[in-house]
């Protein structure tokens, strides 16, 4: 899968993780952004883990726990930047439209 937008192939493989009823990285931080991935129009599962920030920072924190922290900031900061693309696109279409006059 090619991104189009930055971490679209991090939500892509967390939507068919919890299509699946899999525990992944991905699907834990689409469960910690399920609400605003709705907003934008992401059809995420109603049935989501609990506590998805505490189960995401512990698999990390499993795999290598020295650098858990920094990854959990990275892979937040990847979902924030996904789910902002939308705004970010409407708002350069909006400047554009205004520069050439149009409503």
């Amino acid at each position: 899968m090619s991104e189009r937008l930055p971490g679209e192939a991090l939500v892509g493989r967390g939507l068919k993780d919890l299509a699946r009823g899999r525990e992944s990285v991905e699907a834990l931080l689409v469960a910690i952004g399920a609400p605003r991935l709705r907003r934008i129009g992401v059809p995420v599962p109603a049935e989501l883990p609990p506590a998805p920030e505490r189960r995401l920072f512990r698999l990390l924190d499993r795999d290598d726990s020295r650098g858990a922290h920094s990854r959990y900031n990275a892979l937040i900061r990847r979902l924030v930047s996904y789910e902002s693309a939308p705004e970010r696109e409407r708002a350069a279409r909006t400047r554009v439209r205004r520069s050439r006059g149009l409503p």
